[in-house]
């Protein structure tokens, strides 16, 4: 696994978290808020294994992942590539560190100083809302709500990030989320399925996440592709293995 792919999984990460904040109940106007609420995953742990699809332009690279989340504090991602470990990522509460075995090097990105660079807010609880399908971005009363037939569209903004949720009427579940910088116009969708139940919940098994983005070198057209084949909670601890080897380079 190369530099540059690393390098796309932090900025994806990145953009996750970058557009939005924690979502909590849904409703549509002729209905009392109180009464209608998004299903989403709850847990002390969580694992999963995964095979991701990053399509980069004409380049198209598959890797298999594992995961590991311990709510609201760590998220843990183990990288092969043909039987070959070819990274890890940590992401905390303060910062994200991304290691490439191959390149032997390592990121680290500080959630100030990327917030800052591009212009939104960044914090852990997104990124980890996100990865499970739960919501994103907190309601608030200027907030606008639709019901077109089987689908719940909640219309927001984030400073000039504005922000659209496609939610399924009769699971109370996020389908969709497509969020665009108004000032450059840089936008990241994504689309949520094959939901299974996990505790007791259901969970998205698919996920497809599209990154338009513009960069020195031009317009970076992206897309990752989720597939889990394992995703389980539980209240028994994990494990969560992260070193840097002292001979590896900080970029």
């Amino acid at each position: 696994m190369n530099k540059r792919l690393w390098l796309l999984l932090g900025v994806v990460s990145m953009l996750l978290a970058a557009c939005s904040k924690k979502t909590t109940a849904l409703t549509d106007r002729a209905t009392p808020k109180s009464t209608l609420a998004i299903e989403e995953i709850d847990f002390e742990y969580f694992q999963g294994k995964s095979r991701m699809v990053l399509k980069d332009g004409n380049k198209e690279r598959e890797v298999k992942a594992v995961m590991r989340v311990r709510k609201d504090s760590v998220i843990w991602m183990n990288f092969t590539v043909i039987g070959v470990q070819g990274g890890r990522v940590l992401i905390n509460q303060d910062s994200i560190t991304i290691i490439s075995n191959v390149d032997k090097e390592y990121y680290v990105f500080d959630y100030a100083e990327l917030s800052k660079r591009f212009n939104f807010e960044i914090n852990y609880k997104v990124i980890q809302a996100a990865f499970l399908g739960n919501m994103l971005m907190a309601r608030k009363e200027e907030d606008e709500i639709d019901q077109k037939s089987l689908t719940f569209l909640l219309k927001q903004s984030s400073g000039t990030v504005d922000v659209m949720n496609y939610i399924s009427a009769n699971t109370m579940k996020i389908q969709k989320v497509e969020l665009k910088e108004n000032d450059t116009h840089n936008s990241l969708t994504i689309n949520y399925g094959n939901f299974q139940p996990v505790g007791g919940k259901s969970f998205p098994y698919n996920a497809t996440i599209s990154l338009l983005y513009k960069t020195a070198a031009g317009l970076l057209n992206t897309s990752i592709i989720f597939e889990y084949n394992k995703a389980e909670v539980g209240d028994k601890e994990l494990k969560f293995p992260f070193n840097i080897p002292k001979k590896y380079d900080r970029r």
